[in-house]
């Protein structure tokens, strides 16, 4: 299968006039050997990750044809990471065994960076908490080695870049581009506010050719500058334009809360994105009340809300072929919860070093600094117990049998299951990240909230998973 994508990708790419055909080829080859041909997991599940990846292939083929996308970066995207990350050459695969023989099992396949809290916005809501004054900065030694060991150690080719705003991460007289250059073999996503992409940035991006930055949105004018901040969404669109021109994708990062909902559930906003501003893909989270968001909770998705964008989800990648992954609401893609470094998933680092299973989960054990001043590793970091027992729970929830698994519509282990995450994956050596994560743990408020929470996502899903994906299986 990987070789045959791989040469269709490349003879798309060095030939537009063929681009329908061997698009049409790609996507029929991958149907059958996704939903047709394979038995691992329930055909329903295997659908929807055929659905994921072709509309991944339309979109893409879209702005290729539009333009908005350069040769040179989707040679590079079809080179490290279709090629590397999403097919395992043999380089990958013999540093995954070499992995597995020594530690027992695959190591995670990639990581989420957050080099720096330092932003020039101030949103609400924001899970990095972000303050100009007190914001703190990981020492570029520290990122490039982290970055160098997933690399090398972990067979890694993908780096997930998040903050603060990483354009503003500077250290050592170092920005991201000297990480983006050293590391031409990778390919990096970098969720961005958007509002420092500027034709030169956009042209550095472009020089690169192994980044593509996902700009964070609200909805509309009205929706975005409520949040961010007056005069944000038009600098957005200006961000768009200097990408466009410069040839590099780019997709949209929209957190879902009470006062979008109703725009994320309408097709206006997707055609505008993708059709008019030339996104590539879509990302959508849903507001965790975790640091300021603790004081949002009012602004938390309900699980009637949350069961809505799931519907809409659906119809987007399967119609309109719009690549959009939820983070919570497209389980069934990914086989699940991702975070605890699992094989195909995996874990986080914040600007203070600390070592957190996800982005959502504002806790750890182990931090960076302290690893490495003990002649110890990332990988020493994955075998705490609160990572083990993380994925000791995802393989009793699916993984350990693809065939069985449990419901898919519920898989983040601390939002869906927050009972579960409390008494059986924490353990007395985890530490909060700040005050207010610490005063969650404490709260028994906080705790029916969410345990209200998955009572009643439990009763909207349980059924819908029976029945279109259990017993169709």
């Amino acid at each position: 299968m990987g070789k045959f994508i791989t040469t269709a990708l490349t003879h798309l790419v060095r030939n537009h006039r063929m681009n329908k055909f061997l698009a049409g080829k790609i996507d029929k080859y991958i149907y059958e050997s996704m939903v047709i041909n394979a038995d691992d997991g329930l055909k329903g599940v295997r659908l929807k990750k055929y659905e994921f990846l072709s509309a991944m292939l339309a979109c893409t083929l879209r702005n290729i044809e539009k333009g908005y996308i350069s040769k040179d970066v989707i040679g590079n995207i079809v080179n490290v990471l279709v090629n590397n990350s999403m097919l395992h050459n043999d380089d990958y695969f013999q540093t995954i065994e070499s992995f597995k023989s020594e530690y027992g099992e695959y190591p995670p396949s990639f990581v989420v960076i957050s080099p720096t809290q330092k932003c020039n916005l101030n949103c609400i809501g924001c899970y990095a908490g972000s303050n100009a004054r007190t914001a703190v900065t990981m020492p570029f030694h520290i990122m490039d080695r982290m970055i160098a060991e997933v690399h090398d150690s972990f067979g890694g080719r993908f780096i997930t870049i998040s903050g603060g705003e990483p354009l503003m991460y500077e250290s050592e007289g170092k920005t991201l581009f000297d990480i983006f250059e050293k590391y031409d073999d990778m390919f990096f996503l970098m969720y961005s506010n958007g509002t420092l992409i500027d034709e030169k940035t956009a042209s550095r991006l472009a020089a690169a050719a192994n980044v593509t930055p996902a700009v964070s949105v609200e909805g509309f004018e009205r929706e975005t500058d409520q949040r961010r901040g007056k005069g944000i969404f038009e600098k957005i669109l200006r961000a768009f334009g200097n990408l466009r021109n410069a040839g590099v994708p780019f997709g949209i990062s929209v957190t879902a809360t009470k006062k979008n909902t109703d725009r994320l559930l309408s097709d206006d906003f997707y055609d505008f994105f993708f059709e008019k501003q030339g996104a590539t893909y879509m990302w959508q989270f849903q507001l965790m009340p975790i640091g300021r968001g603790k004081d949002e909770v009012e602004l938390m998705v309900s699980p009637a809300e949350r069961f809505k964008l799931y519907r809409k989800w659906e119809g987007l990648l399967s119609e309109k072929k719009y690549c959009i992954a939820d983070f919570w609401n497209s389980g069934v893609v990914s086989n699940g919860c991702i975070a605890y470094g699992r094989d195909g998933g995996y874990f986080y680092i914040d600007w203070n070093g600390n070592i957190t299973p996800c982005v959502f989960i504002p806790y750890y054990v182990d931090n960076i600094y302290e690893l490495y001043s003990e002649g110890k590793t990332l990988v020493d970091a994955l075998f705490s117990d609160f990572m083990k027992n993380g994925r000791k729970w995802q393989s009793d929830y699916c993984l350990a049998d693809l065939s069985k698994p449990k419901n898919l519509l519920m898989p983040c282990s601390i939002r869906d299951h927050y009972e579960i995450f409390r008494n059986s994956v924490m353990t007395e050596q985890v530490k909060p990240e700040d005050a207010k994560a610490g005063e969650a743990l404490e709260s028994k408020d906080y705790l029916e909230m969410l345990d209200s929470y998955d009572c009643q996502l439990e009763e909207l899903t349980n059924e819908v998973w029976e029945k279109e994906y259990v017993m169709p299986g």
